[in-house]
């Protein structure tokens, strides 16, 4: 049931809160960065786990992401991490196209639908989604501009069935990937 509601709230989000969205904020943030990574860096000088942790999961200025499977892997964990903090922004900004999609299907908007879905995680799966990774060697390409992940792929300290999580598309959209679907 958690999985049904996820794959339609990232078919919502990501339609209501995707490049729309990058594209009336670009002026005021241009790279967009999320609550939580804002929260990370208290100071202007970064400390010493800041310098330890992966780059950016967001590209930095008017640059466009590398369209590679790398960066579709950045993008989605950069997702996982998000919905595990409940960080609305970064969630549906990650998973915008694919929540508009679900919003043109009857469901509310993004912000309201992942209210839903944060409340049907587990406080354990949870703090195993803030810590999550994706194994690259899962990952399928099917081309440069769209990247399976399947479930099986997610490697975090708890246990997700499709019901849960389920498995996601990234497609390069507007210079970055983007969820576009959810099963």
């Amino acid at each position: 049931m958690v999985s049904v509601a996820v794959s339609a709230c990232v078919t919502l989000v990501a339609c209501a809160c995707g490049p729309e969205k990058s594209k009336e904020g670009a002026e005021a943030k241009p790279s967009q960065p999320s609550a939580s990574t804002r929260a990370q860096e208290p100071s202007a000088t970064p400390s010493a786990s800041a310098r330890t942790e992966k780059p950016s999961a967001t590209p930095t200025g008017n640059q466009p992401a590398p369209r590679t499977k790398e960066r579709a892997i950045q993008r989605y964990e950069q997702y996982l991490h998000a919905l595990g903090r409940e960080d609305i922004d970064t969630v549906c900004e990650v998973a915008g196209p694919g929540a508009k999609k679900a919003q043109d299907m009857g469901f509310g908007p993004c912000t309201s639908t992942y209210v839903v879905v944060f409340q049907m995680i587990s406080p354990a799966q949870k703090k195993a989604l803030r810590t999550a990774t994706v194994d690259p060697r899962r990952v399928t390409v099917r081309t440069p501009d769209k990247i399976e992940m399947p479930l099986e792929a997610v490697r975090a300290s708890a246990a997700f069935s499709e019901s849960d999580l389920g498995s996601y598309t990234l497609e390069y959209l507007e210079n970055d990937y983007y969820i576009t679907d959810g099963r």
